[in-house]
């Protein structure tokens, strides 16, 4: 288990991440990587025939990593508050996006190949999530799970419009079909959003290996449960989606609140100002 400890305008963090190949798959084509001196998570899920898959997700969290890791860098005792981070964020995954383009024109048995992603940066008291396809994000506060990611998919779309009930989309052929990746098309759209985090809230980044295996009252169980060792609560999640079959691979980032900044907001105009400065 990784611990961040930061200064005072940052959250306390306890992290933990594990990625598995499952049962069927002959390689792992997902990418995980965790930030904790920047309070940033990031999980790919990737697509492609040979290696392409796994070539795409590396991409995309080396350049989220590096990207979010050397801007905050230069700013890391002043970071700004507001609608920055997920701008920040956010950009650091349109980033990927051109990298992977230009890597799949410079290998032709790369073309075609992209990744889902998904990624979360904690600052003050706040959390930002950016992502494209169906890897997932959820949060358990007070022992309620809620899903903070919605689906880029057929399947979600399938949902959404009435076209299909909650419980034959478990079983749909369409499960895996996403309508949104990172590295497929110049123009993507990144779904970006902030949420205030509390002492003691537990996120949970994820690949559909493992949401598409778990159900709500068995995801909901297995994070109540998870104590305070996550490295053991992340290897409970994998090992229930292998119990399940282990159709996919099988990625998890968590990340527990220890504590949220207490130091008051600065007052007035000169304040938000100087928040603001670089």
């Amino acid at each position: 288990m990784l611990r961040r400890d930061v200064p005072a305008a940052s959250p306390e963090l306890d992290y933990a991440a594990l990625s598995d190949t499952g049962l069927l798959r002959e390689q792992n084509e997902d990418s995980i990587a965790v930030s904790a001196e920047y309070g940033l998570m990031v999980l790919a899920d990737g697509m492609g025939g040979y290696s392409a898959g796994e070539v795409a997700s590396g991409i995309a969290v080396a350049v989220i990593r590096r990207t979010v890791e050397s801007r905050l860098r230069r700013r890391w005792h002043r970071l700004p508050r507001g609608g920055a981070m997920p701008h920040l964020l956010g950009g650091a995954v349109e980033l990927a996006n051109s990298a992977i383009l230009s890597a799949a024109r410079q290998q032709p048995e790369y073309a075609g190949m992209g990744t889902t992603v998904v990624a979360a940066l904690f600052h003050h008291d706040q959390i930002s999530i950016a992502h494209a396809g169906d890897s997932r994000a959820y949060r358990l506060r007070d022992g309620i799970v809620a899903q903070l990611t919605r689906d880029h998919s057929l399947l979600q779309a399938q949902l959404d419009a009435g076209l299909i009930s909650a419980e034959a989309a478990r079983t749909s052929e369409h499960k895996n079909l996403v309508t949104r990746a990172v590295g497929i098309d110049p123009a993507l759209e990144v779904e970006v959003h902030q949420h205030r985090i509390a002492v003691g809230d537990l996120y949970l980044l994820c690949s559909d290996g493992l949401s598409d295996l778990l159900t709500g009252p068995e995801l909901a169980e297995l994070l109540a449960a998870a104590g305070t060792d996550l490295q053991q609560a992340a290897a409970a999640l994998v090992q229930r989606a292998n119990d399940h079959g282990g159709r996919d691979n099988i990625s998890v980032i968590l990340a527990r609140v220890r504590s949220t900044p207490t130091a008051p907001a600065r007052a007035g105009l000169l304040g938000r100002l100087s928040g603001w400065r670089r």
